[in-house]
């Protein structure tokens, strides 16, 4: 997958006014018009690794939501602001298996729903439950 290294200046911006709406931008190499992101390297490393969602891109539509992530997770039960968060080692082993050229797709859908679209959408069988 596409890397970028974070550096403290490297944000996602949230904020709909900008040009720069649900971009990741470096701060250092922009003129910032914006009130509001979010600081991509963080003191408790939770985007140390990360996929960005591609969602509300291409064309992006300010106020149609942005800086959404796959990312490392804060604890079991503890939530995310419309982000998705694993465990380390579970989200090294999705990126080391993703492939950019094989378009991966994120699905996020209860099970039974699931279950009921994985023919239609042609979408993987899922493995058991533990």
């Amino acid at each position: 997958m596409p890397y970028l290294s974070l550096a403290p200046s490297v944000e996602c911006v949230d904020d709909a006014r900008s040009k720069f709406y649900n971009r990741v931008v470096d701060r250092a190499t922009v003129v910032a018009d914006w009130s509001s992101s979010e600081q991509m390297l963080r003191p408790d490393g939770l985007y140390r690794w990360g996929l960005m969602v591609d969602h509300n891109a291409e064309p992006v539509a300010a106020g149609g939501g942005s800086c959404i992530f796959i990312h490392i997770w804060m604890g079991p039960g503890v939530g995310t602001t419309g982000c998705t968060a694993m465990a380390q080692e579970h989200l090294e082993e999705l990126l080391a298996r993703l492939d950019p050229a094989r378009r991966p797709l994120l699905v996020q859908l209860p099970r039974p729903q699931y279950k009921k679209l994985r023919r239609r959408w042609k979408l993987p069988v899922l493995p058991k439950q533990k």
